[in-house]
């Protein structure tokens, strides 16, 4: 059994790879999931290429059994569950009175389902983590679009709004067995999500490292210390520009 070992979707690539390398590098064994696999493998060979213990398990978030399988994945080759990263996200822009209703579905499905579904499937490891050294962690990805509701993004920040909501529910119901619980809404990050509006806000934008840190801030507090959500903007932007 690995000392401590920690599963992260939409881990292939920007915020997801920079939080499972900032967790590799404390000494997490790791397994990262994405859709893509070769994308995936590619990931997790450069995670390797540092010395970190790694393990790609390619799913789709929208299906359930692939998400069971990813958790079964992890436990049987890890064995345990210390930290558990609900990343993987689609966001796709479109007007409110055109709205495609696949793309709803798979935004509703990737962004929310999976994250209630993994959720559900993790807890029991991280109930066990927790009781052994008193704090386990679920880290759920939402978005600054979450909070203020941005136009032409009406799903993706609905989604991610219901994400934060999902994760104040999670910490009142499982905190007393030793898991904290803790949403990102982070605003534009330099990933390949935020290429359509690069050119119109500027740069630097908020980098994958930034949030790859705010996980070891949080593996660093003590069990005392529960951080709720952290909001993540551009200096002088406040809310108003929503990622």
């Amino acid at each position: 059994m690995a000392e401590k070992a920690a599963l992260v979707t939409g881990g292939s690539s920007g915020i997801g790879l920079a939080i499972a390398r900032a967790l590799g590098e404390d000494g997490y064994e790791l397994t990262v999931s994405a859709r893509r696999p070769d994308k995936l493998e590619a990931a997790a060979a450069d995670l390797r290429s540092d010395g970190l213990e790694v393990q790609s398990v390619p799913a789709n978030m929208a299906d359930e059994e692939n998400l069971q399988g990813l958790v079964a994945a992890h436990k049987e080759r890890y064995g345990r569950l210390d930290v558990l990263i609900n990343n993987a996200g689609v966001g796709i822009g479109e007007a409110m009175d055109s709205l495609t209703t696949k793309y709803v579905d798979m935004q509703l499905g990737v962004n929310l389902r999976a994250v209630i579904l993994m959720t559900r499937s993790c807890l029991p490891l991280l109930k066990e983590a927790g009781g052994e050294h008193g704090k386990a962690l679920i880290v759920n990805t939402a978005s600054l679009a979450g909070k203020a509701g941005p136009a032409w993004l009406s799903v993706y920040g609905a989604t991610k709004a219901a994400v934060i909501n999902f994760s104040e529910a999670t910490e009142r119901e499982v905190a007393k067995s030793g898991i904290q619980c803790t949403a990102l809404a982070p605003g534009f990050v330099d990933t390949a999500m935020a290429d359509f509006i690069k050119e119109s806000i500027g740069e630097p934008l908020i980098q994958p490292s930034d949030i790859g840190e705010a996980i070891r801030f949080l593996l660093h507090t003590s069990p005392s210390c529960h951080v709720p959500e952290i909001v993540f903007v551009r200096p002088g932007e406040g809310y108003v520009a929503a990622g």
